[in-house]
Parts: structure tokens; sequence; C-alpha cells
């Protein structure tokens, strides 16, 4: 999803600024604060998962009894994660609408989005619709940032209080116990992220909900603009962020990128380096991941055991 923002959302609002006039029209005023507040609510409810998948690898009696999760699984929680976000920004697409003005230095015509419900709608969605405007402000504070923080932080600190009256043991060895923190140090270090993004954005919204008639339309603009840029800011640093921070997952996107730069040629040097980058992959992940370490691996198509 970070990606569709810097895909789409980015050159709209950089031809917006260079122009004066809107890319796509009525359409981009709808789809733009669409994809933002989605964006938005990806992040805060991905991070909740990730918080509630640490707890339960702190509360499992044994890492090596803790079930691995299904793929099937996995895409469900995706799926809840990306429908749920989706439909609660659907308000924003009926929320906004192009409108058009005159520049009084340049004296043209300029496009501009405004937050104004259209009076062609029903008028019970128009009331549903006026009711998320006057909400909207305390709502974004509420589930978007102080939600994934609280969340976040409340999951760490009981961790942590359990983790400190464990005893050592075999399952909690000193390589298993580095990777279970190297992940909470992960997740913390994206909610770090996320908080100082969308904290000015929170700050602006409550500013400009009380002082809007003391404030000039370009005020306003300049700390939409603003918001805007730390949205981006947030989607570019985040995945480079979970690349660095998590090794599996980065040495698995630096061999898939390695393997379609090379061709994957089927010689028998590639395909021996392959296997090898794919058995400390899977080892490392298993780690990472809290899966078995009892059970071995599998075997390769090597013909002969790892």
């Amino acid at each position: 999803w970070d990606f569709l923002i810097l895909f789409f959302c980015l050159p709209v609002v950089i031809f917006n600024e260079i122009t004066k006039k809107r890319l796509l029209g009525d359409i981009s005023c709808r789809i733009v604060p669409f994809m933002e507040v989605s964006s938005l609510g990806v992040t805060t409810f991905s991070l909740c998962a990730l918080g509630i998948d640490r707890f339960h690898a702190a509360t499992s009696p044994q890492a090596s009894t803790r079930p691995i999760e299904q793929c099937q699984s996995i895409i469900a929680k995706l799926a809840v994660i990306w429908v749920g976000s989706m439909t609660l920004s659907v308000p924003e697409i009926l929320l906004w609408q192009l409108a058009q003005d005159t520049s009084p230095v340049s004296g043209g015509v300029t496009e501009y989005c405004t937050m104004k419900p259209s009076s062609n709608l029903p008028e019970s969605i128009y009331s549903l619709v006026l009711t998320y405007q006057n909400a909207r402000m305390w709502w974004y504070f509420g589930c978007y940032f102080c939600l994934p923080i609280l969340f976040t932080v409340s999951c760490q600190l009981v961790t942590r209080r359990i983790r400190s009256t464990e005893k050592k043991s075999e399952c909690r060895g000193t390589k298993h116990g580095q990777c279970e923190g190297h992940l909470n140090c992960t997740i913390i270090a994206l909610t770090i992220i996320y908080g100082l993004c969308t904290t000015p954005e929170n700050v602006c919204n409550i500013v400009v909900a009380y002082m809007s008639p003391d404030m000039s339309k370009q005020t306003l603009d300049l700390l939409s603009l603003i918001n805007q840029f730390f949205l981006f800011f947030k989607c570019s640093v985040t995945p480079v962020l979970l690349l660095c921070l998590c090794r599996p997952l980065g040495q698995a996107f630096m061999d898939c990128c390695c393997c379609c730069c090379e061709g994957c040629g089927p010689d028998t040097t590639s395909s021996e380096s392959s296997a090898d980058s794919k058995l400390k992959t899977e080892m490392s992940s298993s780690i990472f991941f809290d899966k078995p370490r009892e059970t071995p691996p599998p075997l390769l198509a090597l013909g002969t055991p790892c």
C-alpha cells in the first residue's frame, strides 16, 4: 500500500502544486484522500496484528511447541486488514469534491479539493457523511494515532513483564531470545516512525478545527501539503526500514532481485548457490518466526541431507 501511495498519490500532488490544476479532476480529489486514509488504517491494524503476534510468542509455553501459522491464515488476516481499512475510508470518497477559484495574483483559475459533501447525495447518506465530517478529527486522533501507539506500547510492556518473570530454559536460548528481541525492536521502530509522521497531521487537524476562521486559505493549503509530505515520507521509509531490520525478509528480497537480474540460469553453480541461500534463509527465518528448531530441515533437491 505504501507503493500505491507513492506511485499514484505523489504524482497527483506534485502536478497540482506545479500547475494548480487537478490531475484526473474530481476523481483524484476523491481517490487520493481515500488511499491516504486507507494507508493509515493498513499501518494501524498491521501494527496491532504484529503486537498480538509478539504477545503470543512471549506467552507460548515453549517455542518448539508453538504451531506454525498456515499461509491461508496469514492471507485471511491481511484481507481483513486491507478490506477493513478500505471500508472505514469509504466516507472520504463522498466527503471531498473538486472546486475552482480565481487566483488574486495571476488572475487564472485554480483547482483545489474541498471537504464538502455533495448536495446530490441521498438525505440519509448525506447526514452520515456530515456526521463523519464533524467527528473526523477525533476519529483520526483516536483510531489512527492513539490506537496503534497504545496497542504497541501495551503489548511490549506485557511481553517484557512476562519475560522478566520467566526462568531461562533451553527453549529460550540466547540466539532465540536475540531474534525475538530483534523483532520487538523492529516493531518499536515502525511504531516510532509512524507516530512521528502522523503527529503533525493530528496537530494540524486540531488547530484547523478551532482556528480555521482566523487562518487564510494559503496557510491551510500549506498545512495540508506538510501533512501529505509526512505521509509520503512514512511510505518511503517504512519499507526500507523493514527490509533493513528484518534480516530474513531483506535477504529473501535481495535473493529475488539477484535472481531476476541474472535470469535464473539453469547452470549448476547458480542452482547450488540458490539452494545454499534458500537453506540459509529457511534456517534464519525458522528462528526469526518461532518455528520448531528440533525438527530437522527438509531435504533439498541436491540429493543429500542437510
